[in-house]
């Protein structure tokens, strides 16, 4: 996927929610040997390994398309890739106010370990940041 189509998409998803990735933000980031991107123009995942860590950067999925299973999929493909690339963990962090996500990553069995207090801005205020931790042994 092209810089354009992931801002493009990261701006749908995220409509209402807060500022979404620009185009030059996600140029940057593949140029990055360590990035990982696993989609298509209805969902993806991006992020990155760095020696035995890995951490979900962001997990996009067009509104029209969510509520079908392509959020989980890039998720698991995306932790595939990270343990095929030497990752043991993964980490990321979610907004609090974000339940649908929450509810993804539980799921996927993720735990929470931490939170970063009133860490992203909303439309709404600040909310915190949950961080979450899934082994990947």
């Amino acid at each position: 996927m092209a810089p354009e189509d992931l801002a493009a998409l990261h701006q749908r998803a995220f409509e209402g929610q807060g500022r979404a990735w620009s185009v030059g933000e996600f140029f940057d980031l593949l140029q990055n040997d360590k990035i990982l991107l696993v989609g298509d123009n209805d969902a993806f995942a991006l992020g990155r390994v760095v020696a035995d860590e890995a951490e979900l950067l962001t997990l996009v999925c067009d509104p029209r398309c969510r509520r079908q299973g392509l959020a989980h999929d890039r998720l698991q493909r995306l932790e595939l890739d990270a343990k095929e690339s030497g990752a043991l963990r993964i980490f990321l962090e979610v907004a609090s106010d974000n339940i649908a996500a929450i509810q993804l990553y539980q799921k996927a069995h993720y735990a929470e370990i931490g939170r970063r207090k009133a860490y992203y801005g909303t439309p709404n205020g600040r909310v915190d940041a949950i961080v979450m931790e899934k082994c990947l042994c």
